[in-house]
């Protein structure tokens, strides 16, 4: 598991071009989303800049196996700019809160390897937050996937009611972040033990 946290448009390494292309694989051509793609084979949005984190499983081969971006909130990001409609209230923003965006699992495994990628990628998730100090993730989710989330077994609230968006059922979620969550995520067999989560040298 790698943590990429400077994003250079202009030259990026083997794990960012093959998450790239997963997420266009299962974003654009998968799912239909209206997004941008970049030479025909990447997805690349407003949002990757050199604001963005990255955190990319790769197989011995570097190619994509999950991935996820996230944003800081204390900034423009997704849910402020584009689904702002989602929450009742104001969404929970600043230096300790960031927004799970392009949550991506390869279509190149059996289901039982993408499962396996889902929980490494979440325990992640959760060891990445505990070593910078994150007490907060935010996101928006598809219905189906919404309801998952919500059941992976940590403290987690929906922001409103879901939305009928794009002819998708959407909703805004919170996540809380301690020293409890492994716990929690273990007990509904979603942790799988500490991630190293390894600070890719070659940030180009």
């Amino acid at each position: 598991m790698q943590v990429i946290d400077r994003f250079d448009a202009s030259a990026f390494n083997r794990a960012l071009a093959s998450m790239f292309k997963a997420r266009k694989q299962i974003f654009v051509d998968l799912l239909g989303w209206d997004v941008p793609v970049i030479d025909g084979r990447y997805e690349i949005d407003e949002f990757d800049t050199e604001h963005a984190t990255y955190l990319v499983l790769s197989d011995p081969d570097g190619e994509h196996l999950a991935s996820a971006r996230l944003l800081p909130t204390d900034r423009p990001h997704l849910l402020d700019t584009h689904f702002a409609h989602l929450c009742e209230s104001e969404a929970p923003a600043g230096p300790d809160v960031l927004e799970i965006t392009r949550f991506c699992l390869s279509r190149n495994q059996s289901a039982a390897d993408r499962m396996i990628s889902r929980k490494r990628l979440v325990s992640a998730l959760v060891d990445h937050a505990l070593s910078r100090g994150i007490t907060t993730y935010v996101g928006v989710a598809e219905m189906g996937w919404l309801q998952q989330i919500l059941a992976f077994g940590w403290r987690c609230r929906p922001l409103g009611l879901p939305v009928m968006d794009g002819g998708k059922m959407l909703g805004a979620l919170s996540i809380d972040i301690d020293a409890e969550t492994p716990s929690l995520l273990m007990a509904s067999g979603t942790y799988v033990g500490d991630q190293v989560v390894l600070a890719d040298p070659m940030l180009a």
